[in-house]
């Protein structure tokens, strides 16, 4: 077998085999495929596309090409959650407490920020002292007795996925939707969960841009799990406005907390119970409305919370601020936007609100960065809100206040006021799953 036919055959708009499929993408993992052949075998597949058969195959040899975590040592049903990414996307740290104060086990590995969207091991790790990174017999030991653990990704995990992410990353492949669902699949099917619940996110900023998109990408990806025995759904939620008001890690996660107390943002709980009762409908724990119930019902008695707090204790972290997120370590220098005019925010640029928060020190711009955990945004005012000139929209922290100019030229650049009340986009677009879509 030869990487050039490979390479011709799909340039051509043929099937690949999984032999083919299995030739390249181990080929470029051991190094005997090299950077230049497997960038043409990704442009070929972002124009010519695959079925989902072979994406379903591409899936399973990426999965199979690191460690596939086997969870039997952990009693009951296992659930999982992927967000495909956004702007104050906080919700792991309500659900994941929340469907395990149920019942149901979250042995969960999620990934760090990198460009405009935050990631929730940066969250945890702004709570003093939380550790990330296990060792599999303290995981499985924790999620047995607490029933819930949230650590790093192991970089032994989908290996292949790390190679050609860096690579599509560099030769403009990204937004393929079968390299999507593979890389995305590849991870959750090798860190071994039942169930899977996946979170389309679609608008400003987010990956995927309309509805169409997020449909297609979210029934590949639910179709590739229930071929390989995993129950799977995945809801469409905008991101065209950040969920809650805060946006940057350790304000983010006192958001949540405020969330998992009963006294969150309406639009973060209300996307979360969502969430929540789609992960334990999926984990057997009865029909949706039960489900829901039950959802609301250890958030409002306090068991979701309490179990978080476990959480982050048996991993080192500091509780107190959980219970106080007035001890959380304050950023030195608050800077105010304020509204220019009279009127309405009828446009709120998501992707340029999470660079602003990138260059207050939030996020990374490369891998390597550091994070201030004390930085960030919290927005006053959101997409639909009446505003008077003059009013702060928002506000925006750092340790350094020569960070702020850019930050704000960067986040005002996206902002649009009029004079109509514009139309604020639904929380839940659509539900996917192996029988079809409902929309909302």
């Amino acid at each position: 077998m030869r990487m050039y036919d490979i390479i011709a055959k799909k340039r051509d708009g043929g099937t690949l085999t999984r032999a083919e499929i299995a030739f390249a993408v181990n080929g470029y993992v051991d190094g005997s495929v090299p950077d230049y052949q497997m960038s043409a075998l990704l442009m070929a597949i972002y124009l010519r596309g695959m079925t989902d058969a072979e994406t379903a195959e591409l899936t399973d040899v990426m999965a199979h090409s690191g460690d596939m975590v086997d969870l039997s040592a952990i009693q009951g049903i296992k659930a999982d959650k992927h967000s495909t990414g956004g702007v104050g996307d906080k919700t792991t740290l309500v659900i994941a407490p929340t469907v395990a104060a149920c019942g149901v086990k979250i042995a969960k590995m999620s990934g760090r920020g990198l460009g405009h969207t935050g990631g929730t091991i940066d969250k945890m790790e702004s709570v003093p002292g939380t550790r990330t990174s296990l060792t599999q017999e303290e995981f499985f030991k924790q999620v047995n007795e607490i029933g819930i653990s949230v650590i790093g990704q192991s970089g032994k995990i989908a290996v292949a996925d790390k190679k050609l992410y860096a690579l599509r990353d560099v030769t403009a492949t990204v937004g393929c939707i079968p390299l999507i669902a593979s890389s995305i699949m590849s991870k959750k099917l090798a860190a071994g969960s039942d169930a899977i619940l996946l979170d389309v996110t679609m608008g400003s900023g987010a990956f995927m841009k309309n509805l169409d998109e997020a449909v297609e990408l979210a029934r590949l990806m639910v179709s590739i799990g229930t071929a390989h025995g995993r129950k799977v759904a995945a809801l469409i939620t905008d991101m065209d406005t950040p969920l809650g008001h805060n946006i940057g890690n350790s304000l983010e996660v006192a958001e949540s907390m405020a969330v998992l107390q009963g006294k969150g943002p309406a639009d973060l709980t209300e996307v979360c119970l969502q969430l929540a009762s789609n992960m334990l409908y999926l984990a057997g724990k009865g029909e949706m409305a039960a489900c829901r119930a039950m959802a609301e019902q250890v958030i409002a008695d306090g068991s979701a919370f309490e179990i978080c707090c476990k959480m982050f204790a048996a991993q080192g972290g500091d509780t107190s601020v959980l219970r106080d997120a007035s001890l959380f370590r304050k950023a030195k220098y608050a800077h105010d936007i304020c509204a220019p005019a009279d009127g309405y925010i009828v446009q709120n640029d998501v992707e340029r609100i999470g660079n602003a928060s990138v260059l207050l020190g939030a996020g990374r711009i490369k891998k390597e960065d550091s994070i201030d955990f004390a930085a960030g945004i919290i927005m006053h005012k959101k997409l639909g809100d009446a505003v008077k000139a003059g009013e702060p929209i928002c506000t925006l922290y750092a340790d350094d206040d020569t960070l702020f100019a850019a930050a704000e030229e960067m986040y005002v650049g996206g902002l649009t006021i009029g004079a109509e009340k514009p139309e604020v986009p639904p929380l839940i677009y659509a539900r996917v799953t192996s029988e079809g879509v409902e929309h909302f």
